[in-house]
């Protein structure tokens, strides 16, 4: 590592920054802040969408996992189609019914307002711990940077640097800001990945894909596993994986508050779907490095190279391996994708605090200069908090994709469940759907803290949602012979300046 790869780093994190804020344009109201004015192209939130989703995760510990493993990962990915079509089709149309700016709204509009709190309350502590983890992942890379140059920062330190650059420009310059920062950086580390292969192709005197194939790491499909105990079987991982992108598209507003920035319910449609299809792709790009690094390191252990665990891997070989220059681009580009997962975050936490919780209690309406000044105020909160939850998983051997998956599907069951109650069980009321999330809850959380072998995190999203569903069935039916509860009023769809098409 040289001193030029520093310099590019410390050069791409400014310019991100910068960027940010350059391209955020003015911010009127909290509606401009938080769902950019409903004037977001759809490529761009496509794009924004796969960089939220696996951002630092995909690039640090997917190599780690085709590694170690094989490619079944893949399969996950097929699930992720199925269930974006779902949110397209069934749940973005009831976004799109007025004006909302939160996924929990709608359950305000079917439940009461004591839901739409208890769902918006119950992601923000679920997002605060994913992407904790997230930021330890970014610090992952930059720690074995510093290492090289003999500075022995501790994580903490790290992920305060990273926090503090990213609160920057989400402070001020809003969703607009986070989506654009967003396209550069998905487009950096593809790169990047694409480059990191490349490099190790050419320095193997074999070829990788037989070598993988003969260990049998190419295997696709995993028709052999216990589908219960395996995350990585083909009935768990698509069907997990389905679930999962339902929960994590349709339920959850790191995500969902983008889509709400299209222009046009066809436009979020487009986005949410091309997502899918991207992020396979870049599922693919990421095995397919973890496949050659198994030939450049010639199969050896992760204990033999002297790594804690496999997500070293993949950030070892771009110090040591990659050429001077490339290396810092690469590592910038996983560290500002990782920065774009806590932007995304802090926006959807701050929007979620402000419409489903503030906005509940305030006693009277803020005019926009108030409302935007306190959404940020709720901005700075946040940050300062994730600097906080990113130093809680640095002592984990778990990888960090699976690590930050699980985390998140301990409320995304209950969350997707909520939603499907009030779409199917007419009679079922506020208490029916609030007891049955609270059980979904608590019985995931039992299970990832005693038991987090007992199933793979990939039915964590289906067993919650099957709770909900399933109590909050038998508990409607004690409104049985009375009036089914009533469905949320639709209203006509709004174009971008507020008025009715």
């Amino acid at each position: 590592m040289h001193a030029v790869d520093l310099a590019v780093i410390v050069v791409y994190l400014l310019c991100s920054a910068w960027l940010g804020l350059r391209l955020s344009g003015r911010q009127r109201n909290t509606r401009d802040y938080f769902i950019g004015g409903r004037d977001l192209p759809w490529w761009a939130v496509c794009l924004s969408v796969v960089a939220t989703e696996t951002s630092a995760l995909t690039v640090i510990s997917l190599p780690g996992v085709a590694y170690l493993g094989d490619v079944t990962f893949l399969q996950v990915a097929v699930g992720y189609l199925i269930g974006r079509v779902v949110v397209a089709f069934v749940l973005l149309p009831r976004y799109y019914q007025g004006e909302m700016t939160t996924a929990y709204a709608y359950l305000g509009l079917r439940f009461g307002r004591g839901m739409q709190s208890t769902a918006s309350v119950t992601f923000l502590f679920t997002r605060l711990l994913a992407d904790g983890v997230r930021m330890f992942a970014a610090a992952i890379p930059m720690k074995i940077v510093l290492d090289s140059y003999g500075i022995e920062l501790p994580y903490f330190t790290i992920i305060a640097l990273l926090g503090g650059v990213t609160v920057l420009y989400t402070l001020i310059g809003g969703i607009r800001a986070v989506v654009w920062v967003d396209v550069l950086q998905m487009a950096l580390y593809v790169l990047g990945g694409v480059v990191a292969l490349v490099v190790i192709v050419e320095s193997l005197d074999v070829n990788f894909l037989a070598v993988a194939a003969e260990e049998g790491k190419t295997r696709f499909l995993d028709f052999t596993s216990n589908p219960v105990s395996s995350p990585y079987a083909t009935v768990t991982a698509v069907l997990g994986g389905a679930l999962l992108s339902t929960a994590s598209h349709g339920a959850d507003q790191i995500i969902v508050q983008r889509l709400l920035g299209c222009r046009s319910l066809r436009d979020a449609q487009k986005a949410v779907i091309g997502s899918a299809v991207v992020v396979f792709l870049q599922f693919a790009l990421f095995l397919t490095v973890g496949l050659a690094l198994y030939s450049y390191f010639e199969g050896a252990s992760t204990e033999r190279l002297g790594l804690a665990n496999s997500d070293e891997l993949f950030p070892v070989f771009i110090v040591e391996g990659l050429p001077t220059g490339l290396s810092g681009l690469l590592l910038a580009g996983i560290m500002a994708a990782a920065m774009s997962t806590l932007s995304s975050s802090l926006s959807a936490l701050s929007s979620s605090t402000m419409a489903d919780l503030y906005e509940r209690f305030a006693r009277r309406p803020l005019t926009d200069v108030q409302g935007l000044r306190l959404g940020r105020l709720f901005t700075l909160g946040w940050g300062l908090v994730f600097v906080g939850a990113g130093a809680l998983f640095t002592g984990t051997d778990t990888p960090v994709v699976e690590l930050g998956l699980s985390v998140a599907s301990i409320t995304y069951g209950g969350l997707l469940g909520a939603f499907f109650l009030g779409l199917w069980v007419h009679r079922a009321r506020q208490a029916d759907a609030a007891v049955a999330f609270a059980a979904a809850v608590a019985t995931m959380a039992c299970l990832f803290l005693f038991a987090p072998g007992l199933v793979g995190f990939t039915w964590y999203t289906a067993i919650g949602t099957a709770i909900v569903l399933g109590l909050g069935y038998l508990l409607s039916l004690r409104h049985r012979g009375s009036a089914p509860a009533p469905a949320p009023e639709a209203e006509p769809e709004r174009t971008p300046d507020g008025e009715s098409p």
